[in-house]
């Protein structure tokens, strides 16, 4: 059956377009994993060639046996991009690096800060976010911790990355209950604002033949080269949750050289999320033209046999169980020979402690890291 013979939450009486243009357009097809769905895709989100440039060592510190230094460089286009570099203190010789995602979770105003200590104090939002869906922790720290060289990094929108709200529209602002840009200056606020503006660069995005997504998966393209590249660095793997989760998928899907991926609380097929889940996602989850390629699973699962592992939450509000069943299903066919690996947690949306400890374990496993505390 498909999404259009049904009526959809949200649409209504039009529920029949789904159908409608699935049947046209060739929707969701059953796309074999590969480099030639993972360059196609590439192209269809319009991903942006991008490359690090100019970095600068901005500050560093010790605290919990984590040797941090936040960094900042140049990728061609708005404020320079700042990330927080982590690493156990004291480990000398190459480690394993994982490039850390962070989520969207509407909240802009911060990025890195979101997964990642930095020298000082989280502030309160920051605080909170974790106590909601990361069991407390500054995931990518903690990661660090156990024997990796760990990159959390700011992309289009967020932290240093974010946009000047005298830049924004003017009706983005009042939309937000928002109109003096001074007002919007606070962390909050700046959030609701956001909120509404990324309608508007998705608009721009994809009029300069690109998407929101397509620029993030530049950007993330960028930062794995980079952390590659470090002397001081081994084979590279990637994590995130939710948008991170997202883009980790992009990431992995993208970057050949990227050995394993972990995927948490963000997968489900396309055709399931049309009954009511489109509304809650962001714009990132559906870059123009993917659908005709392929659905988010089969993306996701392009980079068969590498390691993948996603994480499902049984009770994640985002996305219906359904849909979860399907994509786990559809990946998995996409692994005969295994590397996949599919948990479903009795759990919200989230990437609580018991899912970090398991996609540590399986970062360990794949990487072959050692932690340094024994």
């Amino acid at each position: 059956m498909t999404a259009g013979s049904r009526a959809l939450r949200h649409l209504g009486e039009f529920s029949g377009l789904a159908g409608l243009a699935e049947r046209q357009r060739g929707l969701f097809p059953d796309a074999a994993p590969g480099p030639e769905l993972a360059g196609a895709a590439r192209e269809a989100i319009g991903t942006l060639d991008l490359a690090v440039r100019d970095v600068r060592v901005e500050r560093e510190w010790t605290a919990g046996g984590v040797a941090g230094q936040e960094l900042s460089w140049d990728v061609g286009f708005g404020p320079r991009t700042h990330a927080y570099l982590l690493k156990p203190a004291g480990v000398e010789g190459r480690l394993p690096g994982v490039v850390t995602l962070h989520c969207h979770a509407n909240m802009k105003w911060a990025g890195k800060e979101k997964i990642a200590d930095g020298p000082g104090p989280p502030t309160d939002e920051v605080r909170r976010l974790r106590e909601w869906i990361y069991g407390g922790r500054a995931f990518a720290t903690e990661l660090a911790g156990r024997g990796f060289v760990v990159l959390a990094h700011d992309v289009f929108g967020w932290g240093s990355r974010r946009f000047a709200p005298a830049d924004m529209p003017d009706r983005v602002l009042e939309d937000a209950g928002l109109p003096d840009p001074a007002a919007v200056l606070a962390a909050g606020r700046y959030d609701e604002a956001a909120r509404h503006h990324e309608h508007v660069l998705e608009k721009y995005c994809t009029v300069l033949g690109t998407s929101l997504a397509g620029v993030v998966a530049g950007e993330d393209l960028a930062a794995a080269a980079y952390l590659r590249s470090r002397p001081d660095v081994g084979e590279v793997g990637c994590a995130g949750l939710s948008g991170g989760g997202l883009r980790a998928g992009l990431l992995g899907a993208f970057d050949p050289d990227i050995r394993a991926v972990v995927i948490a609380s963000m997968m489900t097929t396309y055709r399931d999320a049309l009954d009511g889940y489109v509304a809650g996602h962001t714009w990132m989850f559906f870059p123009p033209g993917l659908s005709r390629l392929c659905d988010w699973p089969a993306l996701a699962a392009a980079r068969a046999p590498r390691p993948l592992l996603v994480q499902y939450g049984e009770h994640d509000q985002l996305f219906p169980a359904e849909g979860m069943r399907a994509a786990d299903e559809a990946i998995t066919r996409r692994y005969p020979g295994g590397g996949y690996e599919g948990v479903f947690y009795d759990s919200p949306h989230a990437f609580d402690v018991p899912m970090q400890e398991h996609a540590f374990a399986w970062l360990t496993r794949h990487l072959r890291a050692q932690d340094p505390r024994g």
